[in-house]
């Protein structure tokens, strides 16, 4: 697996999509991410790894804070296979203001082993945060942590789109996020040689020049007459 994750480091999401499509294990419009995430840190290119899942509760009080769910979280990272993304989901009422992550907890979470931060609302710290090369995908930013209590751990979680479970490679660029299937995933590297060799073709062809409307019914009708 540590092969897949490596190669994967190589390819931008949106191949990597057009690759699951070809794989035929689930609908081409399921888990990925909306435009309401957005990738913080473009120039660090893709991430990937395995998600470790946490429900977060940052401005309203349903419960106190508790200590000892803290440690799961941070013991989940600690055990999952690496790389780890951490995926986390608001539950509070009010996710505009709600802050997930800053310098501290990116200082910590990457020494136990996570590279890079999912959540449906905001991170702090933005220049540090940037300066640790830590991959963060997030709605914005917002400068308080407020009330920020880690509600349960290891549960699965809906990221405006994308459901992730604990242990599910992810994949994200300056385009999104999408939740590799596990299902056929030693075909992928072929799926995704096929994805760049036929737009490679085209857009070869297209740019030599003198590219007609027949030529793209040609191509569109392949293997259909």
């Amino acid at each position: 697996m540590n092969d897949i994750i490596s190669f994967l480091q190589t390819v931008d999401t949106p191949t990597v999509c057009n690759a699951i499509e070809l794989l035929d294990v689930r609908p081409g419009s399921e888990n990925f991410t909306s435009n309401a995430v957005k990738c913080l840190y473009p120039e660090l290119g893709p991430m990937v790894g395995y998600a470790v899942t946490a429900q977060m509760e940052t401005v309203t009080k349903m419960e106190p804070r508790d200590a000892e769910i803290t440690m799961q979280f941070y013991e989940a990272i600690e055990a999952s296979p690496k790389p780890v993304v951490l995926v986390l989901q608001e539950i509070g009422g009010y996710r505009e203001f709600a802050s997930h992550s800053g310098d501290v907890m990116t200082t910590l979470v990457k020494n136990f082993g996570a590279v890079g931060l999912v959540t449906d609302c905001n991170v702090r710290d933005f220049n540090e945060v940037r300066a640790l090369g830590f991959h963060t995908f997030a709605a914005g930013v917002s400068p308080s942590h407020v009330h920020c209590r880690i509600a349960r751990v290891g549960v699965s979680v809906q990221i405006h789109g994308m459901t992730v479970r604990p242990g599910d490679i992810i994949h994200g660029d300056i385009n999104g996020l999408v939740q590799v299937p596990f299902e056929r995933i030693d075909d992928l590297p072929d799926k995704i040689a096929e994805v760049r060799n036929s737009e490679k073709e085209l857009m070869e062809r297209v740019n030599q020049g003198g590219f007609t409307l027949d030529d793209l019914r040609k191509i569109l009708l392949r293997g259909k007459e």
